[in-house]
């Protein structure tokens, strides 16, 4: 079902198919360590019985419906400390590439796909091996809702929903490898700078006055940009500027 990918330069160049399993992740951080999967590797799967979120959250998906798959990765370039490029480049390149089907899609801190008024559309989760100080390998985890129409959680979309058409799976996965290999290879060539501003561009309540919910408390704010090392920074109706990691801080209707 899932091939081998000839239009990219090393991305895909090894795609690993699962019928069924806990969580491509984990698969990726197991044969890596096995020393059975390289840089560019994909680990796909029709039906990801763990899929593993942000915050411990699980991830929701039917057999055969959606897309769930991890990428390796070898960022040494880039010191441990900068992984949020990483994270903005991957999740710039998810939303480029569906944007083509749903324009109105964004990105919400830090790496959840979403639509506005209408619920998640897909998420990434990047787990690390490190060799000392320097950063070995990345395997990123992409789960995006692409034919799967109904959901147990209230605040979930899909593409097939959104659009009322349905997708062929394998097409839409060389569409993402192939915005996600350009995306990196920016990120590979120091286009910083550009990477975050495409993304502040397309971020889900940016420089919008919104209630967030912290301590179990509601404050009032705007997100005004990221710190170095990828924590929000939210502006109090007062002028106060907080900063927040990604368990201390919960958005609106998600």
């Amino acid at each position: 079902m899932y091939k081998i990918l000839a239009n990219t330069i090393f991305l895909g160049k090894d795609v690993f198919f699962l019928p069924e399993c806990h969580s491509t992740n984990d698969i990726a951080m197991q044969c890596l360590r096995q020393g059975t999967l390289g840089e560019g590797s994909i680990v796909i799967t029709d039906f990801q019985t763990q899929g593993k979120g942000q915050r411990g959250n699980t991830w929701e998906t039917n057999p055969g419906e959606n897309l769930t798959f991890s990428l390796v990765l070898r960022p040494k370039f880039l010191e441990i400390g900068a992984q949020v490029f990483l994270n903005m480049a991957i999740a710039n390149a998810i939303r480029s590439c569906i944007s083509k089907y749903i324009p109105q899609i964004q990105v919400k801190w830090p790496n959840d796909l979403v639509v506005a008024h209408c619920g998640k559309l897909g998420g990434i989760l990047i787990e690390n091996i490190l060799s000392g100080t320097s950063w070995d390998y990345a395997i990123v985890g992409i789960g995006i809702n692409v034919n799967q129409r109904q959901f147990g959680a209230p605040q979930a979309t899909s593409m097939s929903l959104l659009t009322e058409k349905q997708f062929a799976l394998s097409d839409l996965l060389q569409e993402l490898i192939h915005h996600i290999e350009s995306a990196y290879l920016a990120l590979k060539n120091g286009y910083m700078e550009e990477i975050t501003q495409e993304y502040l561009d397309h971020l889900y309540l940016y420089k919008e006055l919104a209630r967030y919910t912290v301590d179990q408390q509601e404050v009032e704010g705007k997100i005004v940009g990221l710190s170095n090392s990828g924590d929000l920074y939210l502006e109090l109706l007062d002028g106060t500027l907080k900063s927040f990691g990604i368990k201390e801080i919960k958005f609106p209707n998600f």
